[in-house]
């Protein structure tokens, strides 16, 4: 029978070498204050239409209560930094920005396969129970990830990590097994507003909160129906998510490259053109951005983020692409195709 030390010791090691760039342990009820930080949130209405947040509450603020069984939970980190700038696309207004995490294939799939097999071999090492986990369940991963050293929850209230910066994806392996736990993780965000002061909407109304209602990554992802007249022109040529806040973090400068190719930027989704996603039908659509997750929003909601997008560009030769998609069967779609007009005449 191994000590806790050593199958930690080991655990880690098997982590690292599955591809995740950091490994660290806490108890599931190591998080007390989520349940009264989540609760603000959604008083605030800080969620807009991701209903899902308000329900399975006791879930989402109490680990303890997702799985009672477990006494451990294993965090991990797995890198997914680019090796280009993301934000340089931002200076080309007939080209799309698309966030780095989804240039290419769906991280979910890639993070739970590689979460399965570290699983497999805790229970063949020592036995037990598991459950993985990968933004798939109620499971407040960055809190968790602060309670297990593996980083801090930064003022863009994502995890940063003095070791690898903020381009990371993070997934659980929640067991019965008793394993010994890491230090949770201190701030060192210090005075720094870098991430505040990049944010195109203002979408946090302080430190540590972010308003979904005004972040560019919901808005082109999670909002359905047409996006609020004053925020359209802030949205700029971001098309799907944005990378502003994590691309400004001044602790990036300790990022680790995607070790897994899967990562790395396709051709034609690092800065495609804008003229070319307006055409997409729904077939067209679907076959493009199949094994991405671009594919789950559907491409009405695409084209209209394209066509805001191209209301924004200020070339008046992209008129005619929005045009030709005003009398666009989804009403959504054609109302931005109707505003890109107005924006270019």
């Amino acid at each position: 029978m191994k000590s806790g030390l050593e199958l930690k010791e080991r655990l880690v090691a098997q982590a690292l070498s599955e591809g995740f760039v950091s490994c660290r342990l806490c108890r599931p009820w190591d998080v007390p204050h989520v349940p009264t930080q989540l609760q603000t949130y959604l008083e605030k209405g800080y969620h807009g239409q991701m209903t899902w947040m308000a329900e399975r509450v006791h879930w989402r603020g109490d680990p303890a209560k997702l799985w009672p069984e477990a006494r451990s939970v294993v965090m991990l980190a797995e890198s997914y930094a680019p090796e280009h700038d993301p934000t340089e696309v931002l200076n080309h207004p007939d080209l799309g920005a698309i966030s780095v995490y989804a240039q290419n294939k769906d991280y979910h799939d890639v993070v739970k396969k590689r979460l399965k097999r570290l699983a497999r071999w805790l229970i063949s090492e020592a036995g037990g129970e598991v459950k993985v986990f990968v933004d798939t369940a109620p499971v407040p991963e960055k809190a968790l990830g602060h309670a297990s050293g593996l980083g801090w929850q930064g003022k863009h209230t994502n995890l940063v990590s003095r070791e690898w910066g903020n381009w990371a994806f993070l997934g659980s392996v929640f067991t019965t097994l008793d394993i010994p736990v890491d230090v949770a993780e201190i701030d060192h965000c210090g005075s720094c507003r870098a991430c505040l002061n990049a944010c195109p909407t203002n979408a946090f109304p302080a430190p540590y909160q972010l308003d979904a209602r005004r972040c560019i990554s919901y808005l082109t992802i999670e909002h359905k129906g047409p996006v609020d007249a004053e925020l359209r022109p802030l949205m700029g040529n971001r098309i799907y998510g944005c990378d502003d806040c994590l691309a400004a973090c001044p602790w990036n400068k300790f990022a680790v490259l995607a070790s897994d190719m899967r990562y790395a930027a396709r051709d034609d989704l690092a800065a495609p053109s804008l003229a070319k996603l307006a055409k997409l039908d729904d077939a067209e659509f679907r076959n493009k951005f199949s094994g991405s997750p671009i594919k789950r929003i559907g491409r009405n909601r695409f084209v209209r983020n394209v066509l805001y997008a191209i209301g924004n560009s200020g070339l008046t030769e992209l008129r005619v692409t929005a045009q030709a998609l005003c009398d666009d069967q989804d009403p959504v779609v054609a109302d931005a195709a109707r505003w890109a007009v107005s924006q270019l005449s």
